[in-house]
Parts: C-alpha cells; sequence; structure tokens
C-alpha cells in the first residue's frame, strides 16, 4: 500500500529532513509516527501525498511511485488519499458544509451525490447539526471534527494525518482517535503523526519513530504487532 525505499529529502539551503528512510505500511493498518518537532514526519506524509518530492530513494503508494508522477496525474493520486493538516486549512468564509463539499466539487461530483456525501461525513464526524455555521464558531476540537470530515469525503483507501490531537485535551484527544479507530474497522489505512502521550499509549498500533530524519529500529514490542516491512 505504501512503501519508502532508502528515501532522502533535502530542502533548499541544504536541511536534511530524512535520511535514507525504508518502511512499508499494508493495505488496512494503521500507524502511529512519532518524533522530536523537526524529526521529518510533515516531510514523510507530503511525500506521500505528492506535495514535496524526494531528492532520491522511492515512493509508492499502491504501486505506484508518486515521486516521478506528472502535474496532471496528481488528483488521480489524491483522490485515493485523505489529508488532515496540522494546521486545519479551513476556509473561514465558507459554511461547515461547504468547507466539506470543496473536495467534491473540485473532482466534479454530481451536486446531489455530493450533498449525501457531505451530510454522511458530517454524521460521521458528529457534525450534522452545525452544517449551516461557520467554522469560526467550532470548538477546537469540532475545527478537528470537520477537518476530519473533509478528509473522508471522497471516501478514500488512505488517510494521513499531521498531528491530528495536537492542540486538543485529553477527552477531545480520545474521541478523534476513537473517529480514526472507526475508519481502520473498515478497512482505511491509516498513517498519523502525532506525540501525544495519550495516544501512543495504544498497544495495538505499530509506531515508526524518527530522529533527525532518520528512522529508529523498531522495539520488539512494536515490531510483533507489525504486518508490513521495517527498516532503515
Amino acid at each position: 500500500m505504501i512503501k519508502f525505499n532508502q528515501v532522502h529529502k533535502r530542502y533548499h539551503g541544504g536541511y536534511q529532513a530524512l535520511k535514507n528512510v525504508s518502511f512499508g505500511i499494508a493495505e488496512g493498518e494503521m500507524v502511529f509516527l512519532t518524533g522530536h518537532s523537526g524529526a521529518g514526519k510533515s516531510t514523510l506524509l507530503k511525500l506521500i501525498a505528492a506535495i514535496e518530492r524526494p531528492n532520491s530513494g522511492s515512493v509508492l503508494v499502491n504501486n505506484q511511485n508518486v515521486g516521478v508522477l506528472k502535474g496532471g496525474a496528481l488528483p488521480y493520486l489524491r483522490r485515493n488519499l485523505g489529508i488532515i493538516f496540522q494546521d486545519h486549512k479551513l476556509l473561514f468564509d465558507r459554511s461547515v458544509f461547504d468547507n466539506v463539499l470543496l473536495p467534491l466539487q473540485i473532482c466534479g461530483f454530481d451536486h446531489r451525490e455530493s450533498g449525501k456525501r457531505v451530510r454522511a461525513a458530517l454524521d460521521k464526524v458528529g457534525l450534522i447539526k452545525r452544517e449551516k455555521a461557520n467554522p469560526i464558531a467550532l470548538s477546537g476540537g469540532e475545527q478537528q471534527r470537520l477537518c476530519i470530515a473533509r478528509a473522508i469525503v471522497n471516501r478514500p483507501s488512505i488517510l494521513l494525518a499531521d498531528e491530528p490531537t495536537g492542540n486538543l485535551d485529553a477527552d477531545y484527544a480520545q474521541e478523534i482517535m476513537a473517529i480514526f479507530k472507526s475508519f481502520h474497522q473498515v478497512g482505511v489505512t491509516l498513517l498519523i503523526s502525532t506525540h501525544d502521550e495519550i495516544v501512543l499509549q495504544d498497544a495495538d498500533v505499530r509506531v515508526l519513530a524518527l530522529r533527525n530524519g532518520e528512522l529508529q529500529p523498531a522495539s520488539p514490542t512494536a515490531a510483533s504487532g507489525s504486518s508490513g516491512d521495517l527498516g532503515a
């Protein structure tokens, strides 16, 4: 489903974000990605979505080398990806409903089908009664739920989340993780970047740990629960 093979990513100015990173995530697996600030977590997620390109090595998504895709092929790749950004990227001049609708409009979905999908996504995250509200009127936890609804409205097979519980209290964080687990139970592949210790207490989820751009060896406990290849 997702495979990194000796991936290096260096930014202009010489900053080395990722160094010789190799791992695999199986279809339907849920994996946590952890590491200190600046460890390379966000860069790794951006490589999967082809927002960034590797300097060397390969990034495969569904056996497709996304690092060499032409611009015209990117929308087709991203239709199978749901992305939850760390800074939300909500549109505050549009309603909750219209924020979730936007990806479907970009993809050219029929108006009636779009409405059904938007309401189904909002219902899944518990925001169906707030569809006419402006995002600024939502709490931090509700804004995060809105981001999730927007990410899943396309019904993606892969969901990427960058620190989805980072600014939430413990109760909200647990609620957000419960939503992710419900997606996992129906076969969605999830890669969740987090440093939240409460989230990381889940013993059933494999953890990929980055330090200064390098993937650290798996602990015996983490490796025992793995269903994908892991290496560095």
